[in-house]
């Protein structure tokens, strides 16, 4: 089995009969998206995070990869966080995203939502 984390969509695949084979998803796309939601009663992954994105922005996080390695006075960063609507701070030398999940302030890295 291979597993594809990638920074917009990841995906799943084995190798069956000498093929490679994608599989697809719940919804039946070999793709899904790299969302990840929290909201007061449940955390949402992949198609059912990116739906409610826009009503739930400030807990819908996307592009995680994009944090990993990096520091909060990277250039690269500051430019992306200008469009992203998640908190990100620097907590104890660490980059972390913070959220809102079941009426608690949470704090996750980048590699936990990844």
């Amino acid at each position: 089995m291979g597993i594809d984390l990638g920074t917009a969509y990841s995906s799943v695949a084995i190798f069956r009969n000498g093929k490679v084979e994608m599989i697809a998803n719940e919804q039946d796309n070999r793709t899904t998206p790299s969302y990840v939601a929290f909201t007061d009663v449940e955390r949402l992954i992949g198609n059912e995070a990116k739906s409610q994105a826009a009503m739930n922005s400030k807990n819908t996080i996307f592009d995680a990869k994009r944090l990993i390695g990096r520091k909060l006075d990277d250039p690269i960063l500051k430019n992306d966080m200008k469009y992203w609507p998640f908190e990100i701070i620097n907590h104890d030398g660490k980059l972390k995203i913070r959220v809102q999940h079941k009426n608690e302030t949470k704090l996750f890295t980048a590699e936990e939502i990844s």
